[in-house]
């Protein structure tokens, strides 16, 4: 069933792959998994193999097909970070992701030191933060954290949910799941690829903001579907956008995924509907345009890479609870 509902999920939008996906896997493996972060998971081959086979690079390069090969490196750091911590903090308590959510925000700020922060994932966000201002201004930056911390409120949403062991309305879940997908970061580190950022009366418009949303509701809908199997397989139904559909509408859970496609094919009519209806931004149009078209390969880009990818499509794709729980801050 899985599979066959997802075929029905289609784009009208481009599918481009970054050329560098392969040099940067090759580092992601190597010098990150194997190397800087070995300590993470020293003793466990297993699960470093389970990350490797993740491609993050290439999962990346389908996000930013047009970077250059060191400006896609710190998405592709950020990539494998997003991974390692919804991961690491899947079977967290709140108050755990509220200190990770501000020890976190205060390596990116350059506040603390990844010494200072007390957190395992610390030295990764030093380098992130590093590497991203080689490329993008200081407000981009701002921008790009403001993202990360939507992503930690989901995640801390999530996680009450999962402790009640309570389901949402259906509202509620999809706007939650809107922010612990991670995907506004991404979108805010779209002035990589670009080179050129908006300024803040132009990335702020509302239509831009409508857009956005839209694009990370809509993988949120997918992305359901696909989770869906191991949700039930972990006991991360209560923040599931199917299960929450499937729980308030009480319907099988084939026609909870059918709603779930008719909300997300609704949505994607208005993304559409915009995208060719943008208001006029003067003398930025063009550069707008070319903004939405990136922001629309998005979802064609996740479709392309994530159905090829063993941590979504089997319960062997994603590392035991019991493995990342062993994890510890480096010496």
């Amino acid at each position: 069933m899985n599979a066959k509902m997802l075929s029905l999920f289609s784009y009208p939008f481009p599918t481009l792959k970054n050329p560098f996906a392969d040099a940067l896997q090759e580092i992601t493996d190597n010098q990150w998994i194997d190397g800087e972060y070995l300590w993470l998971y020293k003793d466990d081959p297993q699960t470093r193999q389970k990350y490797k086979k993740t491609k993050t690079a290439h999962i990346a390069s389908q996000w930013f097909p047009t970077s250059s090969q060191e400006r896609l490196k710190p998405v592709c750091r950020f990539m494998l970070w997003t991974l390692f911590n919804d991961d690491k903090y899947e079977e967290g308590t709140p108050e755990q992701i509220r200190f990770i959510h501000q020890q976190s925000i205060a390596v990116l700020q350059g506040e603390v030191s990844s010494a200072q922060s007390g957190i395992p994932l610390g030295g990764l966000l030093a380098s992130l933060r590093e590497e991203l201002l080689q490329f993008i201004s200081e407000e981009s930056l701002r921008r790009f954290i403001t993202g990360l911390s939507r992503y930690f409120r989901g995640l801390e949403l999530e996680l009450e949910y999962k402790q009640k062991r309570t389901f949402p309305s259906i509202e509620e879940c999809i706007a939650i799941r809107e922010n612990s997908l991670c995907l506004y970061p991404f979108l805010e580190l779209t002035d990589l690829e670009t080179g050129i950022p908006l300024p803040p009366g132009v990335n702020e418009h509302p239509v831009l903001q409508r857009l956005r949303a839209l694009a990370v509701r809509m993988m949120v809908y997918f992305n359901e579907v696909q989770s869906v199997v191991k949700d039930e397989a972990t006991g991360s139904i209560y923040y599931n956008v199917v299960k929450a559909i499937q729980y308030n509408k009480n319907l099988s859970l084939e026609e909870a995924c059918l709603e779930d496609l008719r909300i997300h094919n609704e949505e994607l009519k208005e993304f559409v509907r915009l995208q060719q209806s943008l208001p006029d931004f003067g003398e930025w149009q063009d550069v707008v345009v070319n903004r939405v078209h990136y922001i629309s390969m998005t979802l064609s880009g996740w479709k392309s890479v994530s159905s090829r990818l063993e941590r979504y499509n089997s319960l062997q794709g994603f590392p035991s609870a019991q493995a990342i729980k062993k994890t510890v801050l480096p010496d």
